[in-house]
């Protein structure tokens, strides 16, 4: 049988077969072409478009916001392609993505008056080769936060540097399944923060000259708590020397400068693999949330830490802030470096902890370390020291899975 199709039939049907189709474009913008068109593109950006940012200096006045999945937004390099907020006339984030699927890459985002880069609800998100910095250095006027995925899944972040948040450089908030790798954080109140997450791999980067390096932390009051499933491994967390310059009130505010890695109330961590040196309080904290709550939900206590394998350089030596002198005061000083503030629950303070509760270390011969026993000491502090026998805390856990994300595996395929 022959069909035959008159010019106007076929016209109809591919005008069928085409609603509801968009094609992806490929849009190139320059800084000559002025901000409005910038703003335009994002809004009118459909499914799979890519956004071409030119080398230049964009000078950007009004946040950005992106929510269509699929875009991907690349720049000319993280030195080339600069979006300035330095004139920005509100307090919000520089960009703000809520949409899936999304790619930032090869761009930088200064002076923003709030965050640099936030994403809020997105799933398959990746931020690659990314500079955010405040020009001016540590202040606590900058923002809070460089990069910040937040109520997000599936989180690639990779080769991007961050500088001068008065909060965290890089922050996952609240989120699943996340990788952060190969990145720099330096100048930060601290350098990496992950909060109250579920299955993340932090490893081969760089936390140097923050005031903490990178914070492993759970706190109250959030819609996702509990955080879990934690490996940092293959980090430099060094030369953390950066005075705290958190607004009053941030929790990061009470971090002592000098501190290579904090936990603090999360579960099922482990650290290993790291080189840690020149942190003047302490290289490595396993401690209990410090701050009244009202949250019966919440586990205020660390849940399973394994602290193995890692290098340690000269540290310790100049313990910073009412923290770092209760440390001085329990553990001497130098202070050892590892230290656990051995805050537990009252009954299982009077009983005993689960194993799969406890907190273990497995360090080469030479490392220090110390139980504070701040529990014991609190109620008999007449006649409790801390523990400093790293060989009571011999052991081990089962170490999470490896964290595997779609984009991993969709570049596994185009390679």
């Amino acid at each position: 049988m022959k069909l035959n199709f008159s010019a106007g039939a076929l016209a109809f049907t591919l005008a069928i077969l085409g609603a509801g189709t968009s094609w992806a474009a490929e849009v190139r913008l320059a800084p000559a072409d002025g901000t409005e068109k910038l703003i335009e593109t994002l809004i009118m950006a459909e499914e799979g478009d890519t956004i071409l940012l030119e080398a230049g200096r964009w000078d950007i006045a009004d946040g950005l916001v992106l929510d269509a999945d699929g875009v991907t937004i690349r720049g000319a390099g993280a030195e080339e392609t600069v979006l300035s907020f330095k004139g920005q006339t509100g307090s919000g984030e520089g960009l703000l993505v809520t949409s899936d699927s999304v790619v930032l890459e090869d761009f930088a985002v200064e002076d923003t008056k709030g965050d640099g880069i936030k994403s809020k609800g997105s799933d398959r998100i990746t931020f690659r080769n990314l500079r955010v910095e405040w020009t001016n250095g540590p202040d606590e006027k900058n923002g809070a936060y460089g990069v910040y995925p937040v109520s997000s899944t599936n989180v690639l972040i990779e080769g991007v540097t961050v500088r001068g948040a008065s909060d965290a450089g890089i922050y996952v908030g609240q989120s699943q399944d996340i990788i952060v790798r190969n990145s720099l954080a330096e100048y930060n109140v601290a350098g990496i923060e992950i909060e109250n997450c579920y299955r993340a791999d932090v490893y081969g980067n760089m936390a140097r000259h923050n005031t903490g390096g990178i914070l492993i932390f759970d706190l109250p009051n959030l819609p996702q708590q509990g955080g879990h499933d934690i490996r940092v491994f293959d980090n430099s967390s060094i030369d953390n020397d950066t005075p705290n310059f958190a607004p009053a009130g941030n929790i990061v505010g009470s971090v002592p400068m000098g501190t290579g890695i904090m936990v603090m109330a999360n579960r099922n961590v482990h650290i290993f693999g790291n080189r840690l040196s020149g942190n003047g309080t302490v290289h490595v904290l396993v401690a209990a949330y410090p701050n009244d709550y009202d949250d019966d939900n919440y586990m205020f206590v660390p849940r399973g830490v394994f602290i193995h394998d890692n290098s340690y350089g000269e540290g310790g030596a100049a313990p910073d802030n009412e923290i770092g002198e209760l440390l001085a005061e329990r553990a001497g000083t130098p202070i050892p470096d590892i230290v656990w503030d051995g805050v537990t629950r009252i009954p299982e303070w009077f009983t005993w902890v689960a194993a799969e509760n406890r907190i273990y270390v497995k360090e080469a011969e030479g490392t220090t370390f110390a139980n504070a026993k701040m529990i014991s000491h609190m109620l008999l502090p007449w006649e409790t020291s801390p523990d400093r026998d790293i060989a009571d805390y011999e052991g081990s856990l089962p170490e999470p899975a490896a964290v595997t994300l779609p984009q991993d595996m969709a570049q596994d395929m185009e390679g």
